[in-house]
Formats: structure tokens, sequence, C-alpha cells
């Protein structure tokens, strides 16, 4: 069972990336998939969800109106596009399957983005 980040990087101050969340050992859909963040010296925080289907997310405010998540479950992967980067989106992000039903969670390794000139 594994989560794999990919798409970060270096990005200059009003850029773009997209992330992606490829699972495998298991099927994402009928979890809900959620992107953390977490900066160097701050707690990991919460900042995008979907619902296993698709059909309802939720944004943190500091991201709202500039990253989209979606995800693709015949694909098995979840994205998270990120619009209008600023300095302080810098972080590690980290996805997250969560079904709740069952209690069962699982958590990708991260993946580093950085956002300076």
């Amino acid at each position: 069972v594994q989560l794999v980040e990919s798409g970060g990087g270096l990005v200059q101050p009003g850029g773009s990336l997209r992330l992606s969340c490829a699972a495998s050992g298991f099927t994402i859909s009928s979890y809900a998939m959620r992107w953390y963040r977490q900066a160097p010296g701050k707690e990991r925080e919460l900042i995008a969800a979907i619902t296993s289907g698709g059909g309802c997310t939720n944004y943190a405010d500091s991201v709202k109106g500039r990253f989209t998540i979606s995800r693709d479950n015949a694909e098995n992967t979840v994205y998270l596009q990120m619009n209008t980067l600023k300095p302080e989106d810098t972080a590690v992000y980290y996805c997250k399957a969560v079904w709740v039903a069952v209690r069962r969670e699982y958590w990708g390794q991260g993946t580093q983005v950085t956002v300076s000139s």
C-alpha cells in the first residue's frame, strides 16, 4: 500500500504547479482524499479535501480560489492544481487517503514545493 506524491519543485511567485498523488496497493474510490502541507517550523495543515465520489471539495482560506483538488478514480490518482503561487506556499505537500467507516488511512511521503524568485 503506497501513496506517492510528485510534481513539486521550485517555481517563481505567481507561477503554477500541479501535484499528483498516485495510489498503489489499494483503490482510492472508497476514500476521501486530502492534501496537507507543512512549512518549516509550523504544524501540518489541511489545505484541500475531496469526497470519494468527487462531488464535494473544501479548501483552507489560505488557498481558496488559487488551488483546485481533483481526482481520477480510474487512474487511482488525486491532483492538486496550484496557481498564483506565493512564497508562503513553500512547504512539503502531503496527500492522505481516509476511509472513515473502516478507520483506515494512508499518508504519502511528501513532495517539496518552493516558491521563490
